[in-house]
């Protein structure tokens, strides 16, 4: 059983969300809080496994209390936040001090079936991920000069795909990129509007220029492109141009967007083109679509076990014969930069 603590200033929430996690006989909601004073209390009593957490509460705010937690009892803390702009930038904040993974409110475009699904998974994915005490905040990262000329049609597409713990991954990887890195593809799953606080925040931060994808974007070197919430996003091909497909679809292997989604989109049109990466997560998505990748002579790296906050994409991908280079976290951008490089050398000779 996997012990868990809800804590949240609404009697309504901490109502339903205890009612709908003990849906699953594999969780147990060993009590709610109202407060992060009271919730305090609680971790200390109960000792939960996980601890779902709102941002915005009475006498402490979620963040300054979450980092509190992953000073003097680091858990697994998974953010439950309302669907709004200002809720992704709180909540990126709230990955940075140490949460696992985000999960939006009920609202009036997100039910509580869904909300309920979404949340049981991330909770198990929470449970067994590995977290580390935060002694101190994480040290800045220098903003890197951005190439300004973006007008070359990319050879090489590179597809990544990340879940719990992806946030923390994407950044080491994509401000380890140079300027112009070959058009690069996102799929982290997290909800609407988070992935557009989690762009901005990247495009901050890195060399290579990172926006949240919209209908018909094109590929281009130096761009980074990151499937928007509760969209698909698919890679199409006119001619010797690459650009993308967002649009809304059924849930695939239980996400939208859905790794898999991307990674056979881009086996079908860039094959041999492309670059597939999968990243730290709970589950198989991209599992399949890393296979068709590979089959199609695109060139496969998965996250190795120990730089991983949850083995389970990369292993699932392992798994089922889709990987050719299995790397520690650091050493994937410039794996990703050599065989781009090795492609363009074999194309020119």
């Amino acid at each position: 059983m996997i012990r868990v603590l809800v804590v949240d200033d609404s009697a309504v929430v901490r109502k339903t969300l205890a009612r709908e996690l003990e849906r699953d006989p594999e969780i147990q909601v060993v009590g709610t809080a109202p407060d992060p004073y009271v919730a305090r209390d609680k971790i200390v009593q109960l000792r939960p496994d996980v601890v779902t957490l709102d941002i915005e509460m009475p006498r402490m705010d979620g963040i300054t209390f979450l980092r509190k937690l992953m000073y003097y009892q680091p858990m697994p803390v998974i953010i439950v936040s309302s669907l709004s702009a200002q809720g992704g930038r709180l909540a990126l904040e709230a990955l940075q001090a140490g949460a696992v993974e985000v999960v939006c409110k009920p609202g009036s475009a997100y039910t509580v079936g869904d909300m309920s699904v979404e949340l049981i998974d991330k909770i198990k994915a929470a449970a067994r991920s590995k977290v580390v005490r935060r002694t101190e905040p994480e040290p800045p990262v220098i903003r890197a000069t951005r190439c300004q000329a973006l007008t070359r049609t990319t050879d090489t597409v590179v597809a990544i795909g990340a879940s719990t713990g992806g946030t923390q991954a994407l950044q080491r990887v994509l401000t380890s990129l140079p300027a112009g890195a070959p058009g690069t593809l996102i799929v982290q799953h997290m909800p609407e509007h988070f992935t557009r606080a989690f762009a901005d925040r990247l495009n901050e931060l890195c060399a290579v220029e990172v926006t949240e994808a919209q209908d018909g974007d094109s590929v281009v070197p130096g761009r980074v492109l990151i499937a928007p919430g509760n969209y698909h996003m698919l890679l199409r091909r006119s001619g010797a141009r690459y650009q993308v497909q967002v649009k809304q679809g059924p849930l695939v292997c239980r996400h939208r967007p859905s790794v898999d989604v991307l990674f056979k989109s881009v086996a079908r049109y860039a094959g041999s083109n492309a670059i597939g990466a999968i990243l730290t997560g709970m589950g198989n998505d991209g599992a399949a679509g890393l296979r068709e990748m590979k089959d199609a002579g695109a060139r496969t790296i998965a996250q190795d076990e120990a730089s991983c906050v949850v083995f389970g994409m990369p292993r699932e991908a392992i798994a089922a014969g889709g990987v050719d280079h299995v790397l520690p976290l650091d050493r994937i951008p410039q794996k990703i930069l050599d065989l781009a490089a090795s492609r363009e050398e074999a194309v020119t000779v």
